[in-house]
């Protein structure tokens, strides 16, 4: 008995050494916490033991639970990819389980959640959502790795100032990485505080990345590839209007799988980014190559008036280079008013001149 213990105790010490460094938990701070999970254990009972400031470290191995995590400065961590969550069937009960998500992260309509981080990870196979947030203040996923998941993999409602850095969305049944102000009803875009969406790669979406009816975010430096779509910025008919946001560096090839219709959009295939309904955008710097497609919203950077009648008005269109995409490198099926399209590599656009 005394030797299991050592055991435990020596791999526990492992571990945290090789996420902190060499130093033990009481050396990261003295009055927080590093909770270690092993295979076999409950996630969920760890994330309820913590206090704001403690880690949850989840040992590798496959962990068939939901996690709901409601507070505040508290990180949830895996050792990578080989810490894996998946559904259990047998035990869906509780808010983030019956919606058929993995992590859920959630605060209240009187107060968000603040300040915590999910890392270093795999949420896969779920039917809902891998990774779902709501009323978040300043939440942070990096290097999650969200897979095969029924609706989305990564996704926020009602938050702001986020991090969502590193992570890898793969053949997700919507977007990889979702953003919104709020899907349960129509509303004006809100300030996501300066949110940034960088460095993750998007593969086998429906769509890559979407942003619905925000504002005062950064799309940068991500890789999308062999989605349907790349980036959506979309907004409707509320005020403000989604926008005053940054596209930037990112790189879009071959977004060229095929996705039907929906009740809210048209079919998608072959669109790099695509913004519809938004005002005041910066989309520059980013390489646009190989989106080919026959939707209405197939193309490089596509400007289009959404689907409620919104027009696009003054985006900034700028410096992007974009090659081989098809039915051109930059449409403009919109209407709105000062949009401009300057300095871009090109060789085809829809109406002709763009370019």
């Amino acid at each position: 008995m005394m030797r299991f213990h050592i055991s435990r105790l020596a791999c526990t010490v492992a571990i945290v050494g090789a996420v902190f460094g060499a130093a033990p938990p009481a050396a990261v701070a003295a009055d927080q916490m590093t909770h270690v999970v092993f295979p076999g254990q409950s996630i969920q009972q760890a994330v309820d033991a913590a206090e704001p400031g403690d880690t949850v470290l989840v040992a590798p191995g496959t962990y068939r639970e939901s996690v709901k995590v409601s507070t505040p400065g508290i990180t949830l961590s895996g050792m990578g990819r080989s810490t894996v969550i998946e559904p259990d069937p047998q035990k869906a009960t509780g808010k983030c389980a019956e919606a058929g998500n993995g992590i859920c992260v959630l605060g209240t309509k009187e107060h968000d959640v603040e300040g915590v981080t999910i890392a270093s990870l795999t949420v896969t196979g779920f039917t809902g959502t891998g990774v779902f947030a709501m009323a978040t203040d300043g939440l942070t996923v990096r290097n999650v790795t969200a897979v095969k998941n029924g609706v989305w993999g990564i996704a926020q409602e009602r938050s702001a100032h986020g991090v969502f850095r590193r992570n890898t969305a793969r053949d997700n049944g919507d977007a990889g990485l979702f953003l919104a102000n709020t899907i349960k009803e129509e509303a004006g875009a809100t300030d996501a505080g300066g949110t940034v969406i960088e460095h993750n790669r998007l593969e086998g979406n429906r769509i890559g990345i979407t942003v619905r009816r925000l504002r005062n975010l950064t799309v940068a430096e991500n890789h999308l590839t062999g989605n349907c779509a790349g980036v959506f910025v979309v907004g409707d008919e509320n005020k403000p209007r989604a926008g005053a946001l940054t596209v930037r560096d990112n790189t879009l090839v071959k977004n060229n799988k095929s996705c039907p219709k929906t009740a809210r959009l048209d079919a998608l295939q072959g669109s790099g980014i695509v913004l519809t309904g938004t005002e005041d955008t910066l989309v520059t710097h980013n390489r646009v190559i190989g989106n080919s497609g026959a939707s209405s919203l197939s193309g490089g950077i596509v400007l289009f008036k959404s689907f409620v009648g919104t027009t696009s008005d003054r985006n900034r269109i700028t410096d992007n280079v974009l090659e081989d995409n098809a039915p051109a490198d930059l449409v403009n099926t919109d209407t709105g008013k000062d949009n401009t399209f300057e300095h871009n590599s090109c060789g085809a656009s829809q109406p002709a001149g763009l370019c």
